[in-house]
């Protein structure tokens, strides 16, 4: 391992100079992806700015009945706390899909929005990667991508992002909250994430050097009946080989308003804006949830190993919406 400097931040603008004096630098949240990264070489920061201790750990009530999450607020205490559950229960329900107890004690808000791709081929140093050397090439399109991309990607990189919490959060649009050296500024969620492109290097839109320092949930009724369902190879800790956030308001067997959201699928958390489009205003049954589920699929261009994933989204999304349907009539 590369030998690295290491300060603790006491102020959210000392941790931004601190990253400003220092191109190479990295904020330390809990480390459960950016330690492991540090260990195979992907990264090697000469400083890390442990941002751990800065007052950011708290989810608070905003005036218009949305919530705000700090940003080292740790996923246990996310999906724990009484509001979140409340309100907003898929949320809940990803943050503890996504990772094992101890994972979740120490992985932060922040760090899970930044936690980079789990392809094989980004974490070894030995093959080719477009997304951790632009221009070496992208080894998962002629090798292993049974869990790769079907939606957004290209021929520069097909690796999906590993978030669970992300995937609720974009179904509700959340919005990023950050910290610069120009002051603060805002990105919401479906602006976070850029495009794979031929630039899948550059993963997100936040400007160099920035600091999240939280998320903001607005108010939506609607999310108080919501669900996040994950499809793994495993019971047990793995990441998502496909899931869906979903919510839905049915009024007298019409859908009034409905968010979803695919995870595991593209390059980021995908917000599935086709579906959601033909799911307004239609009857709340299998068939028009099937059809929405279709018209965002149209787009999906899987690889020859990865085909798997447009069924299973498809039925994925079918069942967690008639279970919603069903609670809403009940």
């Amino acid at each position: 391992m590369k030998e690295f400097g290491y300060h603790r931040a006491d102020d959210v603008s000392g941790a931004v100079a601190l990253l400003a004096a220092e191109p190479g630098a990295r904020y330390l949240g809990g480390g459960t992806n950016l330690v492991d990264l540090m260990k195979t070489g992907v990264e090697r920061p000469a400083l890390l700015v442990d941002v751990r201790e800065l007052p950011l750990d708290r989810v608070e009530t905003t005036p218009d009945g949305g919530l705000r999450i700090g940003a080292t607020v740790t996923n246990s205490d996310l999906a724990a706390h009484p509001e979140v559950r409340r309100r907003y229960p898929a949320l809940t329900q990803a943050v503890l899909a996504g990772a094992s107890g101890q994972l979740r004690n120490m992985a932060t808000v922040g760090g899970n929005l930044l936690q980079r791709t789990r392809c094989g081929y980004f974490t070894d140093v030995t093959r080719p990667c477009n997304k951790r050397e632009p221009g070496s090439g992208c080894s998962a399109i002629e090798g292993e991508h049974h869990n790769h991309a079907v939606l957004g990607a290209s021929d520069h990189c097909v690796a999906v992002h590993p978030s669970d919490m992300g995937v609720a959060l974009t179904a509700f649009d959340a919005v990023v909250t950050y910290e610069t050296a120009d002051g603060p500024g805002e990105l919401p969620l479906s602006d976070f994430y850029l495009p794979v492109g031929d630039t899948p290097h550059r993963e997100t839109a936040l400007p160099p050097g920035a600091l999240i320092t939280g998320v903001t949930l607005p108010p939506a009724p609607v999310a108080a009946r919501s669900r996040y369902r994950k499809v793994r190879e495993r019971a047990s800790y793995a990441f998502a080989i496909g899931s869906v956030a979903a919510a839905l308001d049915v009024r007298d067997g019409v859908v009034h308003e409905a968010r979803l959201a695919f995870g595991a699928v593209a390059s980021r958390p995908w917000r599935a804006r086709a579906a959601e489009r033909a799911l307004t205003g239609a009857p709340a049954d299998a068939a028009a949830f099937a059809a929405a589920a279709d018209a965002e699929l149209a787009a999906a261009r899987p690889l020859p190993h990865n085909g798997y994933k447009v069924p299973l989204m498809r039925n994925l999304a079918v069942a967690v919406l008639t279970e919603l349907a069903e609670e809403t009539a009940r």
